[in-house]
């Protein structure tokens, strides 16, 4: 059963804010999605079961494909996708436009935040997701963006947030 009291929704760089780039081979990297794998089951083991994530490149695509890898693991793993607009990929290169497909298709549900990409659509996503969590997991180390708005969007509303620095 989805509810706030069991969801926890993610915000994360993309990977021109990340020090490796969209270098996932970089050590740092590794690291990073080691260290999402670890609270992904910590937060499984404190009773989350619901996981939204704005599909975003960088820090979202790795976090969705830690949800999907809990979910082997786990029964009862649901997997949200926010999508902020339809077209969101428009303008990726073909293999992240093919690795957003395939991880849409993975997701347990998809919810369209708007139709039509507008200026504020990526924040009407994040506070969407903020507004049906209990949990902010993030990566972040002060660098200010959508992550920073999500951060401390989440803060003002009483969210547990968990920042992981990229």
């Amino acid at each position: 059963m989805m509810n706030c009291d069991n969801t926890a929704c993610f915000s994360g760089y993309r990977p021109e804010k990340l020090p490796w780039g969209a270098d996932e081979n970089d050590t740092r990297c590794l690291v990073l999605k080691e260290k999402l794998t670890e609270t992904a089951v910590r937060l499984y083991e404190l009773g989350m079961r619901h996981f939204i994530c704005g599909m975003a490149r960088g820090c979202d695509t790795y976090f969705c494909e830690t949800v999907l890898e809990l979910r082997k693991e786990h029964q009862g793993v649901t997997l949200e996708a926010a999508i902020p607009c339809d077209g969101q990929s428009c303008g990726w290169s073909e293999d992240d436009r093919a690795r957003y497909v395939y991880l849409l298709q993975e997701c347990n549900y998809r919810t369209y935040v708007s139709r039509e990409y507008s200026k504020g659509c990526m924040a009407k996503r994040n506070r969407f997701m903020v507004k049906n969590s209990s949990i902010l997991l993030t990566v972040f180390d002060g660098k200010p963006g959508g992550t920073m708005y999500t951060r401390n969007y989440a803060i003002r509303r009483g969210l547990e947030v968990i920042e992981i620095a990229p």
